[in-house]
């Protein structure tokens, strides 16, 4: 097999603001703050091409530091880097242009995503494309391959919630804490780093391609241009192996994933650190890892999405609950300034809350029930407060879900269709094998593909080739949380891409 690796800069280097491209509908799904912030650069983005080539057949893999592939009308232009005809426009170039079969093209987005324009315009996209395929075919040379990988649990979190009603509460920055008493468990986490090693004929390594599930969260809080801890990651790589190898960084199941400091409101979110500790692990894999000839399989699935249709249906349900949540908060009778030093009155003190001691021991004695019955009043009032308050808090929760899904269902009305066209690949080199899917992949179901596997090391490839949102297991649809409010998927997805997994697995264990 020959390999050859060449890279692209593909950052917005306008001016202007940085939400300048977004429609009238789209501007309210973005933070009034940043309508008019102008585009600043904190690290630039890059589009790396690793050319595959095993006898006639030859595969390009491309990483792009983007949000989504072709994510344009699936998002309303909230994620409008990347034009709809982004992949077919591409595959045509360089079938034309480059020999490649458009089944050989592979585009993984990184999913960075900062608010605002990220990438240069579509067509110097497609240009640098081409041209980084181009100069990769042009530095083709023989190369020996091995895989393996570590296991990395301290850098994320899943954020899922599964809370003691049955139902998912998912960690955002935007949602407030559920009471922890209510809480039951977390979700899982995929901790494997996979990474993929190619060595020249000597010895000396040209490429280092990783896999692991996060969801480059670290670096929003700027609204600045960046590629997040995966620039960083693949910088400290290439760096310490030098020889010009280049390291290319694959999403892995990061759908219900945040990096651990995410939400630490104590702490900055170094992405440096982060990033850096990502790459040790890289390097401690690959380390580990020793090479050998191996040859290249790919096989390219089509299959059809169902779109959901019980989005009006949960919002009807939604409605009805913020009615009654609404109710229950009638014979409030503090406000927040009469409610908060008697919370703490009594969280203080609950045996003496309104006064010392000696004066509840007089009103005793004497047989003055003044502060007993003043005391029981007012735990009632600040117990009541407590439940509106939180009714408030999963009030302003659902509203938040009925409008993400009134959103969903205006995309799938714009679609006008009930079912989408989507691919989903598995490319083997040597024991190693990636699956790829175009939408955010949930940890359950990455956990579910490995271990029916029949190959040694198998990773999930997750943004790659298109964007439909998340794709929650149909399990997860009852729960109604965060990933599966944000999904235009219907629950029967999951067994349409389970079934092209087990036939891409059968495909290529026949050809090994």
């Amino acid at each position: 097999m020959r390999a050859g690796t060449a890279k692209e800069e593909i950052t917005c280097r306008e001016e202007g603001a940085a939400a300048y491209r977004l429609s009238e509908k789209t501007m309210p799904h973005i933070p009034r703050e940043l309508w008019d912030k102008k585009i600043e650069i904190d690290d630039p983005l890059f589009l790396k091409a690793l050319v595959l080539e095993d006898g006639p057949r030859r595969t390009v893999l491309i990483a792009m530091d983007t949000t989504a592939i072709g994510a344009r009308t699936i998002t309303q232009e909230i994620l409008g880097d990347s034009a709809d005809d982004f992949m077919p426009r591409l595959r045509e170039r360089l079938q034309a242009e480059a020999g490649i079969s458009p089944e050989g093209v592979t585009v993984c987005a990184s999913h960075t995503h900062p608010p605002g324009r990220l990438l240069c315009n579509d067509g110097e996209q497609l240009d640098k494309a081409v041209q980084a395929v181009k100069d990769a075919i042009s530095r083709l040379e023989p190369v020996q391959t091995g895989a393996g990988s570590v296991n990395q649990d301290r850098l994320t979190y899943n954020r899922t919630l599964m809370m003691r009603d049955g139902t998912d509460y998912t960690l955002r920055s935007c949602n407030p804490y559920p009471p922890d008493e209510e809480v039951e468990a977390l979700r899982p986490v995929d901790p494997e780093v996979g990474v993929l090693r190619l060595d020249r004929m000597d010895g000396t390594p040209l490429a280092v391609v990783y896999n692991f599930g996060a969801h480059l969260l670290i670096g929003q809080p700027t609204a600045n241009i960046t590629a997040d801890f995966p620039g960083v990651a693949s910088a400290h790589v290439e760096t310490v192996l030098g020889s010009d190898c280049m390291a290319f960084f694959i999403q892995g199941a990061g759908g219900d994933v945040s990096e651990a400091p995410q939400l630490d409101r104590d702490h900055p979110k170094w992405r440096r650190e982060f990033g850096i500790t990502l790459g040790e692990s890289v390097l401690e894999a690959f380390r580990k890892i020793r090479t050998e000839d191996a040859g290249l399989d790919l096989v390219s699935e089509r299959v059809v999405f169902p779109l959901r249709k019980d989005i009006p249906l949960v919002v009807e349900a939604l409605r009805a609950e913020q009615a009654s949540l609404a109710a229950s908060t009638r014979y409030t009778a503090l406000n927040f300034k009469t409610f908060l030093p008697l919370y703490l009155k009594y969280e203080l003190n609950p045996e003496y809350p309104l006064h010392s001691a000696y004066r509840y021991l007089h009103a005793k004695q004497t047989g003055d029930p003044g502060y007993e019955v003043l005391d029981r009043r007012n735990r009632l009032a600040v117990k009541k407060y407590l439940q509106s308050l939180r009714a408030m808090e999963r009030i302003a929760r659902n509203e938040e879900k009925i409008a993400t899904l009134l959103r969903q269902q205006e995309i799938i009305d714009e679609l006008g269709v009930e079912a989408v066209d989507a691919e989903v690949q598995g490319i083997r080199l040597g024991d190693c094998v990636y699956v790829t899917a175009p939408m955010e992949v949930l940890v359950a179901t990455a956990l579910k593909v490995k271990a029916a596997s029949p190959f040694p090391h198998t990773f999930v490839a997750s943004n790659t080739n298109g964007y439909f949102h998340y794709a929650p297991p149909a399990s997860y649809y009852p729960r109604g949380g965060y990933e599966v409010t944000e999904c235009l998927l219907a629950p029967e997805w999951e067994a349409v891409f389970d079934r092209a997994v087990a036939s891409i697995f059968e495909q290529l264990r026949r050809s090994t």
